[in-house]
Protein backbone atom coordinates (compact mmCIF):
# COMPACT_ATOMS: atom_id res chain seq x y z
CA UNK A 1 0.00 0.00 0.00
CA UNK A 2 1.08 3.52 -0.83
CA UNK A 3 2.17 5.58 1.64
CA UNK A 4 -0.63 8.15 2.38
CA UNK A 5 0.69 11.81 0.83
CA UNK A 6 -1.43 14.47 2.40
CA UNK A 7 -0.51 17.70 0.30
CA UNK A 8 -2.23 18.33 -2.58
CA UNK A 9 1.06 19.12 -4.70
CA UNK A 10 3.76 17.27 -3.06
CA UNK A 11 7.25 18.32 -3.58
CA UNK A 12 9.67 16.33 -5.31
CA UNK A 13 11.32 15.86 -2.01
CA UNK A 14 8.09 14.24 -0.38
CA UNK A 15 7.44 12.06 -3.42
CA UNK A 16 11.10 10.45 -3.54
CA UNK A 17 11.14 9.62 0.35
CA UNK A 18 7.67 8.48 0.01
CA UNK A 19 8.68 6.35 -3.00
CA UNK A 20 11.39 5.03 -1.34
CA UNK A 21 9.60 3.76 2.17
CA UNK A 22 6.87 2.20 0.00
CA UNK A 23 9.40 -0.21 -1.76
CA UNK A 24 10.99 -0.89 1.92
CA UNK A 25 8.61 -3.99 2.36
CA UNK A 26 9.53 -5.11 -0.98
CA UNK A 27 13.13 -5.83 -0.17
CA UNK A 28 11.94 -8.57 2.20
CA UNK A 29 11.97 -10.92 -1.04
CA UNK A 30 13.80 -9.14 -3.53
CA UNK A 31 17.21 -9.28 -0.73
CA UNK A 32 17.40 -13.09 -0.96
CA UNK A 33 17.31 -13.89 -4.19
CA UNK A 34 20.01 -11.22 -4.66
CA UNK A 35 22.20 -13.28 -2.31
CA UNK A 36 21.45 -15.93 -3.89
CA UNK A 37 22.30 -15.16 -7.73
CA UNK A 38 25.52 -13.57 -6.40
CA UNK A 39 26.76 -17.03 -4.93
CA UNK A 40 25.15 -19.27 -7.41
CA UNK A 41 26.86 -16.96 -10.06
CA UNK A 42 30.19 -17.30 -8.74
CA UNK A 43 28.98 -21.35 -8.25
CA UNK A 44 29.03 -21.70 -12.27
CA UNK A 45 32.55 -19.95 -12.50
CA UNK A 46 31.23 -16.07 -13.52
CA UNK A 47 34.24 -13.71 -12.26
CA UNK A 48 32.94 -11.48 -9.63
CA UNK A 49 33.47 -8.58 -11.27
CA UNK A 50 31.01 -9.74 -14.16
CA UNK A 51 28.72 -11.01 -11.77
CA UNK A 52 28.22 -7.55 -9.75
CA UNK A 53 28.61 -6.46 -13.68
CA UNK A 54 25.70 -8.15 -14.04
CA UNK A 55 23.56 -6.54 -11.42
CA UNK A 56 24.74 -3.06 -12.41
CA UNK A 57 24.02 -3.37 -16.25
CA UNK A 58 21.28 -5.84 -16.62
CA UNK A 59 19.32 -5.09 -12.82
CA UNK A 60 16.57 -8.05 -13.81
CA UNK A 61 16.53 -10.81 -11.52
CA UNK A 62 14.93 -13.48 -13.12
CA UNK A 63 16.68 -12.91 -16.77
CA UNK A 64 20.11 -12.71 -14.60
CA UNK A 65 19.46 -16.20 -13.22
CA UNK A 66 18.76 -17.52 -16.29
CA UNK A 67 21.61 -16.00 -18.09
CA UNK A 68 24.06 -17.80 -15.05
CA UNK A 69 22.15 -21.36 -16.15
CA UNK A 70 23.22 -20.74 -19.39
CA UNK A 71 27.01 -19.69 -18.88
CA UNK A 72 26.70 -22.67 -16.78
CA UNK A 73 26.36 -24.61 -19.32
CA UNK A 74 28.61 -23.23 -22.21
CA UNK A 75 25.99 -21.48 -24.27
CA UNK A 76 27.14 -19.26 -26.95
CA UNK A 77 26.57 -15.22 -25.88
CA UNK A 78 24.21 -14.84 -28.46
CA UNK A 79 21.60 -17.42 -26.99
CA UNK A 80 22.41 -15.37 -23.49
CA UNK A 81 21.53 -12.47 -25.21
CA UNK A 82 18.53 -14.29 -26.55
CA UNK A 83 17.42 -15.58 -23.69
CA UNK A 84 17.34 -12.21 -22.01
CA UNK A 85 15.78 -10.76 -24.68
CA UNK A 86 12.87 -12.88 -24.36
CA UNK A 87 12.93 -12.63 -20.73
CA UNK A 88 12.11 -9.46 -20.07
CA UNK A 89 9.68 -8.93 -23.06
CA UNK A 90 6.82 -8.32 -20.27
CA UNK A 91 8.63 -4.92 -19.63
CA UNK A 92 7.42 -3.88 -23.29
CA UNK A 93 4.23 -3.87 -21.34
CA UNK A 94 5.30 -2.32 -18.32
CA UNK A 95 6.62 1.23 -20.65
CA UNK A 96 2.98 0.98 -21.99
CA UNK A 97 1.44 1.44 -19.53
CA UNK A 98 3.94 4.34 -17.86
CA UNK A 99 4.47 5.93 -21.20
CA UNK A 100 1.50 8.74 -20.87
CA UNK A 101 2.77 9.16 -17.34
CA UNK A 102 6.47 9.38 -18.81
CA UNK A 103 5.54 11.71 -22.23
CA UNK A 104 6.06 15.30 -20.59
CA UNK A 105 9.26 14.48 -18.82
CA UNK A 106 12.53 15.37 -20.24
CA UNK A 107 14.57 13.14 -22.03
CA UNK A 108 17.05 12.29 -19.03
CA UNK A 109 13.65 11.43 -17.06
CA UNK A 110 12.40 9.31 -19.26
CA UNK A 111 16.04 6.97 -20.00
CA UNK A 112 16.45 6.82 -15.90
CA UNK A 113 12.91 6.01 -14.98
CA UNK A 114 12.66 3.47 -17.83
CA UNK A 115 16.41 1.56 -16.71
CA UNK A 116 14.87 1.45 -13.24
CA UNK A 117 11.62 0.20 -14.12
CA UNK A 118 11.61 -3.61 -13.33
CA UNK A 119 8.88 -5.86 -11.62
CA UNK A 120 8.88 -4.32 -8.52
CA UNK A 121 9.07 -0.57 -8.93
CA UNK A 122 6.54 -1.10 -11.59
CA UNK A 123 4.04 -2.51 -8.95
CA UNK A 124 4.52 -0.01 -6.40
CA UNK A 125 4.95 3.26 -8.77
CA UNK A 126 1.88 2.57 -10.85
CA UNK A 127 -0.46 2.78 -7.95
CA UNK A 128 0.88 6.21 -7.20
CA UNK A 129 -0.64 7.89 -10.82
CA UNK A 130 -3.69 6.78 -9.31
CA UNK A 131 -3.44 9.15 -6.37
CA UNK A 132 -4.50 12.89 -5.92
CA UNK A 133 -1.90 15.12 -8.02
CA UNK A 134 0.69 13.58 -10.34
CA UNK A 135 2.36 16.52 -11.28
CA UNK A 136 6.13 15.22 -8.94
CA UNK A 137 5.06 11.52 -9.31
CA UNK A 138 8.23 11.14 -11.56
CA UNK A 139 9.92 11.79 -8.40
CA UNK A 140 7.76 9.02 -6.27
CA UNK A 141 8.89 6.00 -9.47
CA UNK A 142 12.68 7.51 -8.95
CA UNK A 143 12.76 6.64 -5.04
CA UNK A 144 10.94 3.40 -5.52
CA UNK A 145 13.27 2.26 -8.37
CA UNK A 146 16.81 3.46 -7.13
CA UNK A 147 15.61 2.12 -3.86
CA UNK A 148 15.18 -1.56 -5.64
CA UNK A 149 18.50 -0.49 -7.61
CA UNK A 150 20.66 -0.15 -4.31
CA UNK A 151 19.25 -3.05 -2.64
CA UNK A 152 20.01 -4.90 -5.38
CA UNK A 153 23.35 -4.40 -5.56
CA UNK A 154 24.45 -4.82 -2.20
CA UNK A 155 22.31 -8.22 -2.25
CA UNK A 156 24.61 -9.12 -5.09
CA UNK A 157 27.43 -7.96 -3.57
CA UNK A 158 26.99 -9.94 -0.27
CA UNK A 159 26.14 -13.40 -2.61
CA UNK A 160 29.20 -12.81 -3.93
CA UNK A 161 31.12 -12.81 -0.99
CA UNK A 162 29.03 -15.66 0.75
CA UNK A 163 29.44 -17.55 -2.78
CA UNK A 164 33.41 -17.43 -2.50
CA UNK A 165 32.97 -19.60 0.52
CA UNK A 166 31.08 -22.18 -0.62
CA UNK A 167 32.02 -26.05 -1.14
CA UNK A 168 32.14 -26.37 -4.60
CA UNK A 169 29.95 -30.08 -4.22
CA UNK A 170 27.40 -27.89 -2.04
CA UNK A 171 24.37 -28.51 -4.96
CA UNK A 172 23.90 -24.24 -4.90
CA UNK A 173 22.55 -24.71 -8.83
CA UNK A 174 19.36 -26.28 -7.28
CA UNK A 175 18.71 -22.68 -5.73
CA UNK A 176 17.74 -21.92 -9.53
CA UNK A 177 14.49 -23.73 -10.31
CA UNK A 178 13.33 -23.28 -6.31
CA UNK A 179 13.99 -19.60 -6.91
CA UNK A 180 11.81 -19.48 -10.12
CA UNK A 181 9.08 -21.46 -8.98
CA UNK A 182 8.90 -18.88 -5.95
CA UNK A 183 8.51 -16.44 -8.38
CA UNK A 184 6.36 -17.85 -10.49
CA UNK A 185 3.85 -19.45 -8.02
CA UNK A 186 2.15 -15.52 -6.55
CA UNK A 187 1.67 -14.48 -10.27
CA UNK A 188 -0.68 -17.58 -11.46
CA UNK A 189 -3.52 -15.35 -10.32
CA UNK A 190 -5.98 -15.76 -13.72
CA UNK A 191 -6.26 -18.30 -16.80
CA UNK A 192 -3.91 -16.87 -19.17
CA UNK A 193 -1.40 -16.69 -16.45
CA UNK A 194 -2.06 -20.25 -15.40
CA UNK A 195 -2.20 -21.47 -19.74
CA UNK A 196 0.98 -19.54 -20.41
CA UNK A 197 2.89 -21.42 -17.43
CA UNK A 198 1.69 -24.54 -18.04
CA UNK A 199 1.87 -24.06 -22.20
CA UNK A 200 5.79 -22.80 -21.45
CA UNK A 201 6.70 -25.85 -18.99
CA UNK A 202 5.45 -28.65 -21.42
CA UNK A 203 7.04 -27.29 -24.43
CA UNK A 204 10.46 -26.61 -21.92
CA UNK A 205 10.57 -30.55 -20.88
CA UNK A 206 9.35 -31.83 -24.20
CA UNK A 207 12.49 -29.98 -26.01
CA UNK A 208 14.51 -30.14 -22.73
CA UNK A 209 16.93 -32.83 -25.05
CA UNK A 210 17.71 -29.84 -27.56
CA UNK A 211 21.27 -28.19 -27.07
CA UNK A 212 22.16 -24.95 -25.60
CA UNK A 213 18.66 -25.24 -23.87
CA UNK A 214 17.06 -24.01 -26.79
CA UNK A 215 14.05 -26.11 -24.94
CA UNK A 216 13.69 -23.43 -22.91
CA UNK A 217 13.72 -20.36 -24.76
CA UNK A 218 11.04 -21.80 -27.17
CA UNK A 219 9.20 -22.71 -24.25
CA UNK A 220 9.42 -18.74 -22.99
CA UNK A 221 7.82 -17.62 -26.85
CA UNK A 222 5.28 -20.50 -26.63
CA UNK A 223 4.15 -19.13 -23.30
CA UNK A 224 3.51 -15.81 -24.12
CA UNK A 225 2.54 -16.34 -26.91
CA UNK A 226 -0.37 -19.10 -25.35
CA UNK A 227 -0.92 -16.53 -22.49
CA UNK A 228 -1.93 -13.41 -24.80
CA UNK A 229 -4.17 -15.88 -27.15
CA UNK A 230 -5.96 -17.09 -24.10
CA UNK A 231 -6.30 -13.80 -22.48
CA UNK A 232 -7.93 -12.14 -25.64
CA UNK A 233 -10.39 -15.25 -25.70
CA UNK A 234 -11.33 -14.70 -22.35
CA UNK A 235 -11.91 -10.73 -23.09
CA UNK A 236 -13.99 -12.25 -26.05
CA UNK A 237 -16.06 -14.59 -23.91
CA UNK A 238 -16.73 -11.70 -21.51
CA UNK A 239 -18.41 -9.31 -24.42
Amino acid sequence: MNTHINLETPSPRVEFWAGARDQVPILLGVIPFGLIFGALAISVGVPPLAVQGFSLFVFAGSAQFIAVGLIGEMAPAIVVVTAIFVVNLRHALYSASMSPHFAPLHMRWKLSLSWLLTDEAFATASNRYHQGSTASAHWYTLGTGLTLWTAWQISTALGIWLGGGIPASFPLAFALPLTFIALLIPTLVDRPTVFAAVSAGLVAVLLSSLPLKMGLLIGAVVGIGAGVWMDRRSANVER
